[in-house]
């Protein structure tokens, strides 16, 4: 797995860390983030995707209403964020790849209240990973790499290989979260 720690520490830039990458690189990278995603929910049970967890620092800036701002997120909650941030990357990236300039945001994310089993969760997983494959299989034998998108003007502009990427290191920065729900799940079961 890449190094997102660095990425999240600030001692290595994005792109720092996608230089050299290839579309293949991302394909392994996708499936060693789901898997590892898949490890953390092998042992959870139907229960435990809609316990709610104990999360004092719940603050859901971009929820769908304000009731949901403070609400701590359950499994299935953070399962179709994660696939559905990290789809979105995908999606961008494609387009990047394919020389079309970014013109907003391609999201979908299927209400988390509809997540009720871990067989969902473990169906949206794999759903996510044969997406973003697609998403791959878009990519040109030559992409244009050139093309950067500089929507975060926080920070220096990426190609489409730092446009994918940027995905799961938003998976990555959800992992402890995830164990955690997880954890305490088993707990309260």
């Amino acid at each position: 797995m890449l190094d997102f720690a660095a990425l999240r520490n600030k001692t290595m830039t994005l792109n720092e860390l996608v230089d050299g990458l290839t579309v293949d690189d991302l394909r392994n990278e996708t499936d060693e983030m789901i898997d590892a995603m898949l490890a953390m929910i092998a042992d959870s049970v139907d229960a435990d995707v809609t316990f709610v967890p104990q999360d004092p620092e719940a603050n859901d800036t971009f929820a769908a209403t304000p009731e949901e701002v403070g609400i701590s997120w359950t499994l299935g909650h953070l399962v179709v964020h994660v696939t559905a941030s990290s789809e979105e990357a995908a999606a961008l990236a494609a387009e990047l790849a394919r020389g079309v300039p970014l013109h907003g945001r391609s999201r979908s994310e299927i209400p988390w209240q509809e997540m009720k089993s871990i067989a969902q969760c473990r169906a949206r997983f794999e759903e996510s990973r044969r997406m973003r494959h697609a998403s791959l299989d878009m990519w040109p034998d030559s992409p244009y790499l050139d093309l950067m998108d500089q929507s975060r003007p926080d920070t220096p502009p990426i190609n489409a290989i730092g446009r994918f990427v940027r995905g799961l290191s938003h998976d990555f920065s959800h992992l402890a979260q995830i164990e955690d729900v997880v954890a305490q799940a088993k707990v309260g079961r």
